[in-house]
């Protein structure tokens, strides 16, 4: 397993890049759009989304290779990329407590926008990462995605999509290395967050943060990533998840 060096600083993305959120619309998202355009250290940090413009539909592949073009076309270098996209419940869909919850409909879902439309950002997206220096493709994953690490079952959906998604990093992250060997691509638990994804399962007793709180701690966990790190599976403390 891997686990970013907390006690040594890694070298710092080179000045003037281009930052993305994909997800800017959402609670995690949002935070993250807005601390980033806050640092002087991006020349530009770019929100994505159904309703941006252009638009980013992750359930439609020509909409993620028409934003692909659009920022290849922005001739910015292409430094940060986070996928804060997700779906756990909605639409009359929740997480399965039994195997007789199970629904062809709800895992489509699950798969389509948890782990096929990450991939596809990776697809359109990684090509794009400089060949020198720093650069870092992370997606939110969840620890529930963890097959080592599931001891309660149930939320047979999300949690296999989630680690589907864990397959796919990994996978790219082997490829990507071979043509920019400066470059990540991790999968990050964001943890327990005060957002409407997470509202209908909170319970007493855990350690939820606010928007803001996930984003600072995502984000110093990515500035802090190490040689040896890309494929890796963080939470936002920067300790590794098992797999």
């Amino acid at each position: 397993m891997f686990k970013p060096n907390l006690d040594q600083g890694a070298d710092a993305f080179p000045a003037d890049g281009l930052a993305i959120v994909v997800g800017s619309s959402g609670g995690i998202g949002q935070a993250l759009h807005g601390r980033l355009a806050t640092q002087p250290r991006f020349r530009r940090v770019l929100g994505l989304g159904r309703n941006s413009s252009p638009p980013l539909d992750l359930c439609d592949e020509s909409s993620v290779a028409r934003v692909a073009r659009h920022v290849r076309e922005i001739g910015t270098e292409l430094r940060l990329v986070i996928d804060a996209t997700g779906f756990l419940h909605g639409d009359g869909l929740a997480p399965e407590k039994s195997w007789r919850d199970l629904d062809a409909a709800h895992m489509a879902r699950a798969f389509a926008v948890n782990a096929i439309g990450p991939a596809l950002l990776m697809k359109h997206f990684l090509p794009l990462l400089p060949r020198q220096g720093k650069s870092v493709f992370a997606t939110l994953s969840a620890r529930v995605g963890s097959i080592g690490d599931n001891r309660l079952g149930g939320w047979y959906s999300y949690r296999a999509s989630k680690a589907a998604l864990n397959q796919f990093v990994r996978t790219a992250a082997i490829e990507l290395g071979r043509s920019r060997p400066a470059a990540f691509c991790v999968a990050l638990h964001p943890g327990t967050v005060a957002t409407p994804l997470s509202a209908p399962f909170m319970k007493a007793g855990l350690d939820v943060q606010t928007t803001g709180q996930a984003a600072d701690r995502l984000i110093e966990t990515i500035d802090r990533l190490q040689p040896g790190n890309s494929g890796g599976f963080f939470d936002h403390r920067g300790d590794a998840v098992p797999w």
